[in-house]
């Protein structure tokens, strides 16, 4: 059977493109043996633009804001459609800085930040502390970014897959060999044809054969988050980042007494075992930030791959193969982008051509460098 698009990647961002065009009449399949289990499953799920600016990331911050505005209607919609609540927060996020320099840091950072007409407040330790009590006694102050929202990328990912089916679309568990603009090889050798080839595959675009060599350059970035439990009367109520001694470190606070901690970065190939040192330094920060962590309990350690590129920025939109389309490359990102993209795509794919949004973010620009 023919597919109007196959999409190769079961992702927050291959999903989110699929129930976009699946809502549009168009047949859809979705490729991915095992959907949403690589760095989808790993995410903490941070809305952060605000939080993740860095110098000379000015086009990915206002994609990020952008996608960011989208985030209550997608959400909605979503909940609309499946009944599953997917744990979008709107409570804003604490940058806690560690010493005098870091606060001089976030000082200069929160100037940055507001010629590109972001909005964050500078506040004293003890100001902080009567927001956050669970934060350490020796934190001297930091930014409070209240625009700043979470989510819960797992139930995201399991509302996504129930929203496509129920708008018609299909999963295929399979894994896919090689791609071209009009049909894709599984590795059970089954061809599948489609008028347009969406890859999303991540990490592993690179490893898919037909895929133009050196046009897409991402190359994996392996992360390591881990899942405690709080117990105690002191709970952490909001997100709480910070850089100490140097290593950065984000503790994401769940209803359900639930705390992601992350996130570790390596570059260390295809490798997904958990690191014991990554973890011990992951677990050390968290608790010097916030000490009640150590009367918490360990659930879960995991290990993905995030989708780096040269720029930290997405890849996104058609290749020079007619009818291949790459959404890929969205590295620390990818949750935050995902409405932003599945509405970006699905148009290119419908209308022909690519929203402002994410011109400048095509392949196109490391095509003509590749040329």
């Amino acid at each position: 059977m023919r597919s109007d698009v196959i999409v190769v990647g079961g992702g927050v961002i291959g999903l989110g493109i699929a129930w976009r065009c699946a809502q549009r009449g168009l047949g859809v399949t979705v490729v991915d043996p095992s959907p949403g289990s690589g760095a989808t499953w790993t995410a903490a799920g941070m809305l952060a633009p605000t939080t993740e600016l860095h110098y000379g990331e000015q086009a990915l911050l206002a994609l990020g804001l952008e996608s960011a505005r989208r985030y209550p209607a997608f959400v909605a919609e979503l909940e609309d459609a499946t009944g599953i609540e997917v744990g979008y927060r709107r409570d804003g996020t604490i940058v806690a800085a560690w010493d005098a320099a870091d606060l001089t840091g976030l000082r200069d950072l929160q100037e940055f930040g507001r010629t590109l007409g972001l909005t964050t407040e500078l506040v004293t330790g003890r100001e902080l502390r009567r927001l956050e009590p669970a934060l350490a006694s020796g934190v001297p102050g930091g930014l409070i970014a209240a625009d700043d929202c979470q989510i819960d990328n797992r139930r995201l990912h399991d509302a996504l897959v129930i929203a496509l089916e129920r708008a018609g679309g299909r999963l295929v568990r399979e894994r896919a060999a090689s791609v071209s603009g009009d049909r894709v090889t599984l590795a059970t050798g089954d061809v599948l044809p489609a008028a347009t080839v969406v890859v999303a595959a991540g990490a592993w675009t690179g490893q898919l054969d037909g895929v133009p060599a050196g046009a897409v350059p991402v190359h994996p970035v392996k992360g390591q988050t881990l899942r405690l439990r709080q117990s105690g009367d002191v709970q952490l109520r909001h997100v709480v980042r910070g850089v100490v001694r140097g290593s950065p470190v984000y503790l994401i606070p769940r209803t359900n007494g639930e705390i992601v901690v992350g996130a570790s970065s390596e570059e260390a190939g295809f490798d997904l075992s958990p690191r014991a040192g990554a973890i011990y330094e992951l677990l050390r920060d968290a608790q010097a930030l916030v000490p009640v962590l150590g009367e918490a309990t360990f659930d879960e350690v995991s290990t993905s791959l995030r989708p780096g590129s040269p720029d930290n920025a997405p890849m996104v939109g058609p290749t020079s193969v007619a009818g291949l389309v790459v959404a890929t490359g969205h590295y620390r990102n990818g949750i935050l982008l995902a409405p932003v993209t599945a509405d970006g795509v699905a148009e290119l794919i419908a209308d022909g051509a690519l929203p402002d949004a994410l011109a400048p973010f095509t392949p196109s620009r490391f095509e003509r460098a590749s040329a």
